[in-house]
């Protein structure tokens, strides 16, 4: 069975994450996706988020029309920082020997790989799906690897051409997903949510545009 990860902070889900994992969804023909928000986020500890409670509620309420997304509680109250590698690494002991785990992520987060915790251990635990932006090539994906992994100067000069297709690394490969687009983001909302909560549903499940005011989230804080 095929399965992946999608992680992050989830503050809030919106339509461009589901987006995304439907399109990973369709294209690598994936049985489940885990949605799992972060308790403690390395990346994101200068910035308060909203309570995991919340995060995790409304990524329920965003996912259960959806036969394969499965919100996910393996990253919840752990105590300490929520490390890919570590998650991916406890997962892979719940899954089944025969299931295929893919890493899903949108290439604004990959270009960071390099200072996360292990980026070369976790680049070998698993394939990673990267949701590309207009312009994006496999070039541009392979030039932020860390260096045991990075190709050598005149393979990157031939990646840099290519706008699809997958790099075969040591252990795994890199896929890149085009073709979603969803100009929205978890920044733009969380000021929205100031104003008008009826914008919202524009960019966000009506469900969670609801919890959003009646939890009264993001009021203080962009």
């Amino acid at each position: 069975m095929k399965v992946a990860f999608f992680g992050g902070t989830f503050d809030p889900v919106h339509f461009g994450h589901l987006a995304v994992a439907r399109a990973a969804a369709r294209k690598f023909r994936l049985k489940l996706i885990y949605f799992a928000p972060a308790d403690i986020p390395p990346h994101k500890q200068r910035r308060a988020l909203a309570d995991f409670r919340h995060r995790f509620a409304m990524l329920a309420m965003a996912t259960a029309g959806e036969a394969r997304f499965v919100p996910s509680l393996i990253d919840a109250y752990t105590g300490q920082p929520n490390y890919s590698y570590e998650t991916v690494v406890r997962l892979k002991r719940i899954l089944s020997r025969s299931d295929k785990l893919y890493f899903l992520i949108g290439v604004d987060a990959f270009k960071d790989i390099s200072t996360w915790h292990k980026p070369v251990a976790l680049l070998d635990e698993c394939d990673f799906i990267i949701a590309s932006r207009p312009g994006y090539s496999l070039g541009d994906v392979a030039r932020v690897l860390p260096e045991p992994l990075r190709p050598s100067p005149s393979e990157l000069q031939k990646l840099n051409t290519k706008r699809s297709g997958f790099i075969r690394l040591r252990k795994s490969s890199l896929h890149l997903l085009n073709g979603v687009d969803v100009p929205v983001s978890s920044t733009e909302i969380r000021a929205m949510a100031r104003g008008s909560i009826a914008r919202l549903r524009r960019f966000v499940p009506a469900e969670v545009a609801e919890y959003i005011g009646k939890e009264k989230l993001y009021i203080e804080k962009a």
